[in-house]
């Protein structure tokens, strides 16, 4: 599928009707350590009546994790850009946590962009300032010891043990 350059970083997507004009467009957006992965079947279920477009944000799933790295502010600015170079006018926007973070931003920013807005699991407050050590935690085991060793300690706080 897809990479492109967008504000200095290869974003990956996946389009599943880019030559159809006629069908809504909708947008899905995940949440921080995850990728457009986790959208497979609900695309799977949407893309006969919808053309889906899935991405992952910068840093994360097939992305190109840059140097100067990101903020809600310049995740929401790659959305944008992303959907501006699609050539999509508006979107059923679709956003899970970080990505309802940016969802938010759109509909602050651009809402012409937005046909609707879905919110999963997601806020608008600002984050707890007593968090920011555990991300800054977060982020050097991720750098030390790769995704896929964290995400075993991440998936029993995300998910039931039913599900798991």
């Amino acid at each position: 599928m897809p990479h492109i350059q967008i504000n200095n970083a290869d974003i990956y997507y996946e389009d599943s009707a880019p030559n159809d004009q006629n069908k809504p467009v909708m947008v899905f957006a995940h949440g921080l350590l995850w990728s457009s992965r986790m959208y497979d079947k609900q695309v799977a279920y949407f893309k006969e009546d919808y053309r889906c477009i899935a991405f992952d944000f910068r840093g994360q799933g097939q992305s190109q994790v840059t140097k100067t790295g990101y903020d809600m502010d310049s995740l929401t600015d790659d959305t944008i850009a992303l959907l501006d170079t699609l050539d999509i006018d508006s979107c059923h926007f679709v956003g899970l946590s970080m990505g309802g973070f940016i969802g938010q931003r759109i509909a602050i920013n651009r809402p012409e962009l937005l046909s609707s807005l879905i919110l999963l699991e997601t806020s608008s407050d600002p984050e707890d300032p007593k968090n920011v050590p555990q991300y800054r935690k977060l982020i050097t085991a991720i750098r030390w010891l790769g995704m896929k060793r964290v995400s075993k300690k991440a998936l029993p706080i995300m998910f039931g043990s039913s599900f798991l």
